[in-house]
């Protein structure tokens, strides 16, 4: 089957994009320390190109990955936010893994609130199924949201699927509050996003290459993390 994902017109190689574009969402570097390590091949690629690049491919790359080689994940879910500056203001990352600490979906959020915990657990049942059990910290807006999505499977659905089971264990919530370091790693030399779109372009091709270090490709058996994204393009 032939990518979707295109690179006509540009002005360098697949090859040349796909690795600067791998370098910055898997590994802590600024946009200036891509350029001077890419001139280090004898190209010179401005800081700013890098930036349009990241920002065009790497969402098209998760939803790659995510459409067509993202194993599925266990029913016993963990979920929890971190923040994340846009524009000099926090903002929030809503991020589940299960209990094995595979991803299971992630969302970037102005707000945290029962109305933004609700889009996101919809977003994560539609790419995963309904879990059984989903693991939460002490907030309201959580737990309110996750009684609202029982009350619609009640209603919609009668009992052909089980309620969620809530739980609010706080020692079981490590899992997810430590995957958030990685990310926070990657995000920090970034010293802040200028908009909302580029946090979430850039954010997806982080957890994208996070995924895929934790062998969530249905073929990771077969090929390297590195191997994994390129052929997402390929």
């Amino acid at each position: 089957m032939a990518s979707e994902i295109s690179f006509k017109w540009r002005h360098f190689k697949k090859e040349i994009i796909l690795l600067t574009v791998r370098w910055y969402l898997a590994y802590a570097l600024s946009y200036r320390n891509i350029e001077e390590m890419i001139a280090e091949r004898q190209l010179s690629v401005d800081h700013s190109t890098v930036n349009r690049w990241v920002l065009h491919y790497a969402l098209l790359l998760e939803v790659e990955f995510r459409q067509k080689y993202k194993r599925h994940v266990v029913s016993s879910w963990r979920m929890d936010e971190t923040y994340i500056k846009v524009k000099g203001k926090w903002h929030y990352l809503y991020r589940a893994v299960d209990k094995n600490g595979e991803t299971i979906d992630f969302m970037l959020s102005q707000n945290r609130d029962k109305e933004s915990a609700i889009k996101f657990f919809r977003k994560a049942i539609v790419s995963e199924g309904f879990p059984e059990k989903v693991t939460i910290d002490k907030s309201g807006a959580n737990f309110a949201a996750l009684n609202e999505i029982n009350s619609l499977i009640m209603l919609w659905l009668s009992m052909s699927v089980m309620a969620i089971q809530i739980r609010q264990i706080k020692y079981l919530n490590n899992i997810v509050e430590q995957d958030h370091r990685s990310i926070k790693r990657i995000v920090k030399p970034m010293l802040g996003f200028k908009s909302f779109h580029s946090a979430s372009a850039t954010l997806a091709g982080i957890e994208l290459c996070h995924m895929l270090k934790k062998g969530q490709h249905i073929d990771s058996g077969k090929s390297t993390a590195f191997e994994s994204f390129y052929a997402l393009a390929a």
